[in-house]
């Protein structure tokens, strides 16, 4: 029988990579695209693939616990890939609420509705829940993260995200729910909403506009470039035993400062500008509240037990994410102006 999925978020930056990733690779799979089409979701990111047979796409929000209870009922899953998530940290600081909606009780009516439709036969079934390494709180100049690392999340967005992670490993405990969890460090590639930094600055650059820094850009991140990223959850969800988790990381720290001014000398080369151009640009701002000095991942475990590795030094990925915004200008050109939310109507007003 044919295997069928539920990808949640998947009109999202990462989930559509997940989603494209599972739909062209597995076709003997039913692929079910959940997504509340809220700002970030954008299912211009689907084009190339929303017409193929092995996928769907279902407009909900994980918060309608009716709706969900609905589709659950409606539907019989194999897994559920639950990407579905408020992840930018600036907004949660401004609207802690909507994060603890989304990010906790969506999460909740979705292990809920698994349980109830999987309760007495989870063979075969598996409930994936992607988080981030935000939920470990901050790091010094020392140290990683690990699987055991205690979690200490400073934001309401990583407060919300520990919370779901508990809830989960709480219903493979109590429930015996078949879950497995991975924490991500920060993405970049294709696709990105641009109110992150890396394509925030490229749109920035490309129009002249400032480029806003945080502090003074010492804040440290780990890089991990989307299709790999894609690629590890394809890894895990079909591989890693029910109830483990997996660090996910690029292996690629930079500081702030160091990535933007990188971009910079990238972007002068793509767009013809002369040395330095573009790093006149950058612009510190007053630094976020409660800003997380550090993250790094340790993905030793997931390259020791499931032979996952990332593909891409930061470099190429970085010169690979700079080509696509370029010359995919119409894609972010429709994001700036809002035009994507149009997308959903044209394509499915008649379904």
């Amino acid at each position: 029988m044919r295997k069928k999925i539920l990808i949640t978020g998947g009109a999202g930056f990462i989930g559509s990579h997940v989603v494209r990733l599972f739909v062209n690779k597995y076709p003997d799979y039913d692929i079910v695209n959940l997504d509340a089409l809220t700002y970030a979701g954008n299912l211009e990111n689907l084009s190339d693939i929303d017409r193929k047979p092995n996928y769907s796409f279902v407009k909900i929000d994980i918060t309608n616990e009716a709706a969900i209870n609905e589709l659950f009922k409606n539907t019989i899953f194999d897994g559920v890939i639950h990407l579905a998530a408020e992840s930018h940290v600036d907004r949660s600081i401004k609207d802690p609420l909507a994060f603890i909606r989304t990010n906790i009780i969506g999460t909740v009516n979705l292990l809920n509705a698994a349980r109830s439709q999987w309760e007495g036969n989870y063979t075969g079934k598996r409930f994936y829940h992607i988080s981030t390494d935000e939920v470990y709180g901050s790091l010094g100049k020392e140290g990683m993260f690990v699987e055991t690392t205690p979690y200490d999340p400073r934001s309401p967005y990583s407060a919300s995200k520990a919370s779901s992670d508990h809830l989960v490993r709480a219903y493979y405990h109590t429930y015996g729910l078949p879950v497995v969890i991975s924490n991500c460090s920060n993405n970049y590639g294709a696709n990105q909403f641009p109110e992150k930094l890396i394509p925030l600055a490229i749109n920035n650059i490309k129009h002249r506009k400032p480029i806003p820094i945080y502090g003074k850009g010492e804040n440290i991140r780990d890089w991990l470039w989307v299709n790999d990223h894609a690629r590890a959850i394809d890894v895990i969800y079909h591989q890693a035993a029910v109830g483990e988790t997996y660090n996910i990381g690029g292996i690629n720290e930079w500081t702030n400062i160091d990535l933007i001014r990188t971009l910079c000398e990238i972007m002068d080369r793509k767009l013809g500008r002369s040395a330095g151009e573009s790093a006149q640009l950058i612009t510190f701002v007053a630094d976020r509240a409660g800003h997380d000095l550090r993250y790094a991942i340790d993905s030793s475990k997931l390259q020791r037990d499931l032979g996952w590795q990332p593909s891409l030094q930061f470099s190429e990925g970085l010169e690979k994410t700079v080509d696509w915004y370029l010359e995919d200008e119409q894609w972010l050109a429709h994001v700036t102006s809002g035009d994507y939310q149009k997308y959903y109507e044209k394509q499915y007003e008649n379904v």
